[in-house]
């Protein structure tokens, strides 16, 4: 089981998602037709309208409050792999660009303030492409790979990601969350199981049970849904867990919202949303 477990995990993260090489940069820009949301890499709420938006391998997607249906940002086909929303109309992003845009495969730490339209590098352009990326006011946590290297390292920013100090955890993470309270207390899932840091990745202990995607709305209830659909939850900061519900297929990507209601995508695209704590899981975004 655990061995099924591992490699249903191991799958959140690397379905459909690929490094630097030429296969990514022409699947950034299609050549005949548009292919809606491809391969869902992470999910936000926007504060200031309540809209869900699905950062996808073919571009970002917007569905507004009371639609289903996504429609493409800025009809821009960027590769967002990495993706937060950290304030109203505040992104933070990462991974490769549009085909048709004159810049480096790996797009280091990038960031938008207007809901997506349009996107700025802060650091590290051309050199570190985020899967896991995560952020608490100034303080980010990005988990990717080096361009020259290949090397997957940890990497956290006090000030915004304009600069950063590399950490090492135990193994590689396919998904981290951060405290709502705490900003140096990280709760991450390797390729193994659960790990977890006080000290803003400088030192981990291992929390046990099975790898999965994870998010943090409030101190008292972190949620893991794992490869099986599994939505467990966790009022220990993940010493412990029960299970919450199921969501009704694998998981590609989680998130919460302001509200503390949760969203996970499927790998076919559709985006289910709860808000009893991970029991009921309904349709919010169909692709």
């Amino acid at each position: 089981m655990r061995a099924i477990a591992l490699a249903g995990a191991v799958a959140i993260t690397l379905a459909g998602c690929g490094g630097g090489d030429a296969g990514d940069e022409e699947a950034a820009g299609p050549a005949i037709g548009d292919p809606g949301p491809v391969h869902v890499h992470g999910l936000g709420v926007n504060p200031s309208d309540g809209a869900l938006f699905i950062a996808t391998h073919t571009g970002l997607f917007r569905a507004p409050q009371g639609q289903t249906r996504a429609t493409r940002v800025a009809g821009r086909y960027q590769d967002t792999m990495g993706f937060t929303v950290v304030g109203p109309d505040r992104f933070l992003g990462s991974g490769h660009p549009d085909g048709r845009e004159d810049l480096p495969p790996f797009l280091g730490l990038i960031e938008s303030v207007d809901a997506g339209e349009t996107w700025r590098p802060v650091s590290l352009l051309g050199e570190r492409d985020f899967h896991v990326l995560e952020a608490s006011d100034e303080r980010v946590y990005g988990f990717g790979a080096d361009f020259q290297t290949q090397k997957q390292a940890l990497l956290v920013s006090n000030d915004g990601g304009e600069t950063w100090t590399e950490r090492d955890p135990p193994e590689p993470l396919l998904s981290l969350a951060i405290h709502p309270e705490d900003p140096d207390h990280v709760v991450a899932s390797g390729e193994r199981g659960v790990l977890a840091s006080r000290r803003a990745g400088a030192r981990w202990s291992e929390l046990g049970g099975d790898p999965g995607l994870l998010a943090w709305p409030a101190a008292g209830r972190l949620y893991l849904v794992d490869a099986r659909g599994v939505a467990h939850v966790s009022d220990d900061a993940g010493e412990s867990w029960g299970t919450a519900g199921e969501v009704g297929g694998e998981p590609a990507a989680l998130d919460a919202g302001p509200a503390e209601d949760l969203y996970v995508a499927l790998h076919d695209g559709t985006v289910k949303r709860s808000t009893d704590g991970g029991e009921t899981w309904r349709v919010r975004s169909a692709p």
